[in-house]
């Protein structure tokens, strides 16, 4: 009998790479091997795709059976290889025409009645597909959306084993529905599943706190991270909860990247295959390394809170309850906006480029500076504290914020004043496309991103404009790290001016963020 071949994708990350699914019926003990550097869930697929085919009246072959997974190099986990498997192995013994398979691709878990089960990471899976010239994927009815988003691709949804083997026999494009559509309906899909829920937070909901919205603006135009030092109840969550709001929708080549990462950890909203609005994730101050970072165990590496905030915003509240060690790690995403896991079987790399917002209370009890209810924390338990958050970790934040409790008067005054998300929005978005003209040509797009030697040589200040800056380098109050940062928000601010370039006046603004807590 022939070798018959198909196709399946291993992901490696949110990397996907096709692999050659082969098998072989032929002479000698009966008996099923599989070889391809395989973990345990596909290890163990000879028993579900066995039992799918008895239980979908197809007879397994009695002979050798041997499947091979190649490249043999790349490491093939997950239970996504089943359908592939069962298929390449009815080509080989002559259920279903070996030509036909041999093109699409083919990608699903099977139970044991032959039922087709959903499966995490289907879209970078149809990415890599179509990127190494796949036209046709087949894939389980309940991820059938998410393939679909992947332009140029032919999605074909099945539900059962039975059914797939029809269609291949017949050939008839016809007898299995195909999605064609699902990638423009699913643009409003966001729009629609929340049509029937809570209402998004609105930054009007904040009133007595100017500077704190204020501060949040300059964060959504620029991209820049953001502390807030403050006590309990001062508004600090609400604000920060509020900060995706004020960012603009994620164009179609950055939703297909944000859904990709949910995709592979399955994390995707049940109904909405495509992010179009930039994520949030608030992980609690119990959280590991792996899940705040990424990582897993048994060879399995999933992506972290930084990584499923890509596009998007990473808040810490409680920060300095966070283990060091996890606040630490956060300083090498904030600078290359990538996470890289390293393993025994190899490293992954996530993409990480996400808005960093902490919240701090002043000291443990989080009653220090408030009226009527003093603090029993002592200077050095305080100062422990906020030692938590170290000095390189708090030298990549670019804004620093103290928010106080708003008096009965200071809400009632501030209430005229607030302004409706959209309103903040709309201006968010015009600073970011003058930032946008200024860096085309650049591979940045907000002014967070411009690298340290553009600042200096294509984006260079005049003296007058850089003299509160050179005063802060002279007495030591500002790091060359913390003048890179202070530069880029004094860009910011000229853009939400609507200012061509930077003067003293956004210079000095920016360093007053840059110094707020201290």
């Amino acid at each position: 009998m022939p070798v018959a071949r198909t196709h399946c994708v291993g992901l490696v990350g949110v990397t996907g790479r096709l692999v050659e699914v082969e098998a072989d019926v032929g002479p000698g003990v009966a008996g099923t091997h599989f070889i391809g550097l395989l973990d345990t869930a596909i290890s163990e697929a000879r028993g579900r795709v066995r039992s799918a085919l008895i239980n979908s009246r197809f007879a397994w072959p009695d002979a050798r059976v041997t499947v091979s997974l190649s490249p043999a190099t790349l490491p093939k986990r997950g239970s996504l290889f089943d359908l592939a498997i069962a298929i390449a192995v009815l080509g080989a013994a002559g259920a279903v025409p070996a030509q036909r398979i041999a093109a699409p691709m083919f990608l699903g878990e099977l139970g044991l009645d032959g039922r087709v089960r959903p499966v995490r990471g289907v879209l970078p899976a149809a990415l890599a597909a179509a990127e190494a010239g796949v036209r046709t994927v087949v894939v389980p009815a309940l991820n059938s959306a998410e393939a679909a988003l992947v332009p140029d691709l032919t999605v074909v949804p099945v539900a059962t084993l039975g059914e797939l083997v029809g269609w291949l026999r017949s050939g008839d494009l016809h007898r299995l529905p195909v999605v064609a559509e699902a990638a423009s309906l699913s643009r409003d899909a966001e729009h629609i599943a929340h049509a029937g829920g809570p209402p998004w937070p609105d930054l009007c909901d904040v009133a007595g706190q100017p500077m704190g919205r204020k501060a949040l603006e300059v964060c959504a135009a620029g991209g820049h991270n953001l502390w807030m030092l403050g006590p309990p109840g001062s508004g600090k969550t609400m604000l920060a909860e509020r900060l995706p709001t004020l960012l603009p929708p994620l164009d179609q080549e950055k939703a297909l990247e944000v859904s990709a990462i949910h995709s592979v950890a399955g994390t995707l909203p049940a109904g909405r295959p495509l992010l179009t609005r930039p994520p949030f994730m608030a992980p609690h101050h119990s959280a590991t390394m792996a899940a705040v970072v990424g990582g897993g165990s048994g060879g399995v590496v999933r992506p972290g809170a930084v990584s499923l905030a890509h596009r998007g915003v990473l808040f810490l509240d409680e920060a300095p309850e966070f283990a060091t060690t996890v606040l630490d790690s956060l300083r090498q995403p904030l600078e290359s906006g990538t996470v890289t896991i390293a393993r025994a079987v190899g490293a992954v790399t996530f993409p990480a480029r996400f808005t960093l917002v902490l919240a701090a209370n002043p000291c443990p009890c989080g009653l220090q500076g408030t009226v009527g209810h003093p603090c029993r924390c002592t200077p050095a338990g305080r100062r422990r504290y906020l030692d938590r958050l170290s000095g390189p970790l708090l030298d990549r934040v670019d804004v620093k914020m103290k928010i106080g409790r708003a008096t009965r008067a200071e809400l009632l005054a501030d209430r005229h004043f607030v302004e409706t998300s959209a309103t903040v929005a709309e201006r968010v978005r015009l600073a970011r496309e003058r930032a946008a003209r200024r860096l085309s040509g650049t591979p940045w797009r907000t002014n967070a991103e411009v690298s340290s030697s553009a600042l200096h040589r294509d984006l260079r200040l005049p003296d007058t404009a850089m003299a509160p800056l050179h005063r802060g380098l002279d007495v030591g109050t500002l790091s060359a790290r913390g003048l890179d940062r202070v530069l880029r928000v004094s860009w910011t601010l000229a853009d939400l001016a609507g200012k061509d370039r930077p003067g003293q006046t956004e210079t000095s603004a920016a360093l007053a963020l840059w110094l707020g807590v201290d």
